[in-house]
């Protein structure tokens, strides 16, 4: 962090980038004057219905960052409604942390690590720049004339550079963001072989007196990586299409400036030795599979390569729907490519989905927001997980990532519905069954497969951060372990279980229920060893007196108010549930 009032010269070296922390947006497009406020982490996941606004909320990052320019003028299709309505006026407003002082005292205020600068954006009237202003920490309050930063193009350069990639956007278009990106790439790249270069350091600093001599330094080492960044983006895409290489020509600027690489680029792609087309003409799973490409390539950059300590501009995916176009087998691995793009600490990434594979609540660096519509119609945007919030431990990480290896669609509760967690494999199958059979009765239930107690603890946590009303379906299991004398290892996860629901936050609605012992004997009257989802589906599919009883226990789950089955203990006491298994096992 930066020493105050001391001067350029005197800045600590290893200092964070700029980061955004906040975004909030009122009276733009369908969100409406309550507004839409977002914590901002290094991964942003936007979930929720279609047309609630998630990918308003990228474009309005994009729009406030064109300040200055014809692109932040708002149409008449940006106002609510299509409605100029001037005591509800469109607004943008952008919490930025610093690490340096390169503003005046009166924006800045202490926050965390760093310092806090607010801005705010707003559009008196269509086809018009809009007025930007910032909070005056001296008023405590918007000024009205004035602004942290200084001009556009100078305060621009204080935030995250944007990279948006929409969801339909044209053939050019996708192309323009993929360049960007590969482009960022290559110059950060360039940029910390300088900085780690003394020699080209000191001839940074002193551009006016060695032009010469640097601007040849520079389209050497430039030319030398694009060369390289070819073979790396053929190599990545060669295993989605086969012999097939990539042609990035980011023609070395003539220009004696920092910009050393002109953004007008040719990029190409085809067979090795065949025909290379542009971009823009190849099928639209072609040009996403190449967007994946590149950022596989920033995110291995920006692992590799070392940080100069000094601050530049980092950087901000904006990605609408990323699972478009992707094949199966590529899905994963594109989560993986976003969720260790920010790991360099020069990216941050804001996505909106429709996949719960794009969710990983394993990682530490993750916010998820749903966006949804109220009963009055109101666009409203919830911060429903933060891994911090939901205070998981070591424990809990390690049990939900392989709970996420087993199962990417876990997260799907969080797109909202009912959400119940099972235990284990054999309620999930004989649950799922029923909801198949009657899919309108059951179709907005969510059943979650914890494969195990311990995860069922880890589950539950998220789930009272997340705020939601669940249910939990678990095995008593015995007491004690098979010798008859010590304590079922089973069993000792019960009080864990129990003190995470009792952690729910008040308000929310939460039921608890064990099968005594399991699921197999309580129900179905045998214990079963082997293949016990495949005996669970034969025996609901073929016994009416058994469907009807996993039903009813299925809507116990549901509906807080249903009675459950016999052989099923509501418990709220370690003793309770023992009392309630030992008369179960007495008859």
């Amino acid at each position: 962090m930066a020493k105050k009032n001391t001067g350029e010269e005197e800045i600590m070296l290893s200092m964070p980038r700029p980061r955004l922390t906040k975004l909030i947006v009122k009276n733009f497009r369908c969100i409406g004057s309550t507004g839409v406020e977002i914590d901002l982490d290094e991964i942003v996941v936007l979930v929720g219905p279609n047309n609630v606004g998630k990918s308003s909320l990228l474009r309005a990052y994009e729009i406030a960052m064109s300040d200055g320019s014809n692109a932040s003028k708002l149409t008449i299709d940006d106002f609510p409604n299509r409605k100029l309505d001037e005591n509800n006026l469109p607004q943008i407003e952008l919490h930025t942390v610093i690490y340096d002082e390169r503003v005046g005292d009166q924006w800045i205020q202490e926050f965390e690590d760093g310092w806090l600068v607010k801005e705010k954006w707003t559009w008196e009237k269509e086809g018009i720049y809009p007025k930007r202003q910032g909070w005056d920490t001296t008023i405590d309050d918007w000024h009205e004339k004035s602004f942290p930063f200084g001009p556009p193009n100078i305060a621009n350069l204080r935030r995250p550079d944007p990279h948006s990639v929409k969801a339909f956007d044209t053939p050019e278009s996708q192309t323009d963001a993929i360049k960007k990106i590969i482009l960022s790439g290559i110059q950060d790249k360039i940029k910390n072989m300088q900085a780690a270069d003394a020699d080209a350091e000191n001839e940074y600093q002193q551009l006016l007196q060695k032009v010469g001599q640097l601007q040849s330094k520079i389209v050497d080492e430039s030319r030398e990586q694009i060369d390289r960044a070819n073979v790396e983006l053929s190599n990545l895409i060669s295993n989605i299409f086969p012999n097939y290489e990539i042609n990035f020509d980011a023609k070395v600027s003539e220009q004696i400036d920092l910009k050393f690489l002109s953004p007008d680029a040719d990029l190409t792609m085809g067979p090795k030795g065949g025909y290379q087309s542009s971009i823009e003409k190849q099928g639209s799973g072609a040009r996403r599979t190449l967007l994946w490409t590149a950022l596989k390539y920033v995110a291995e950059i920006n692992q590799k390569v070392r940080d100069d300590g000094k601050p530049s501009r980092p950087h901000l995916l904006l990605l609408d729907e990323p699972e478009i176009c992707l094949h199966p087998n590529a899905i994963r691995e594109a989560c993986n490519v976003l969720y260790s793009l920010p790991t360099g600490g020069n990216w941050q990434v804001m996505v909106t989905t429709h996949s719960p594979v794009f969710i990983d609540f394993s990682r530490n660096n993750t916010s998820i927001v749903r966006v949804e519509k109220n009963d009055a119609g109101e666009i409203k945007g919830t911060t429903v997980f933060r891994p911090k919030k939901a205070k998981l431990d070591a424990d809990d990480m390690a049990n939900l990532k392989l709970l996420n290896l087993c199962d990417p669609y876990v997260a799907e509760f969080f797109f909202g519905g009912k959400v119940i967690i099972v235990e284990g494999d054999t309620e999930y199958t004989a649950f799922n069954y029923i909801k198949n059979k009657k899919p309108e009765l059951y179709k907005d239930v969510h059943i979650i497969r914890a494969r195990g107690k311990a995860t069922i603890v880890s589950l539950v946590k998220i789930l009272n951060q997340f705020g939601a009303n669940y249910s939990v379906l678990h095995d008593s299991d015995r007491v004690l372990a098979k010798d008859g004398i010590k304590k079922s290892p089973a069993w000792g996860n019960n009080p864990n279980i129990l003190n995470s629901v009792a952690a729910s936050p008040e308000g929310t609605k939460v039921r608890l229920l064990a099968s005594l012992p399991n699921f197999e004997e309580a129900y179905f009257g045998e214990e079963i060893k082997m293949n016990k989802p495949y005996n669970a589906l034969q025996s609901i599919s073929t016994d009416q007196h058994k469907f009807a009883i996993i039903e009813q226990l299925f809507k116990s789950l549901i509906d807080h108010s249903e009675p459950f089955p016999v052989n099923c203990s509501e418990w709220s006491t370690i003793e309770q549930l023992e009392t309630d298994l030992k008369a179960v096992c007495s008859n």
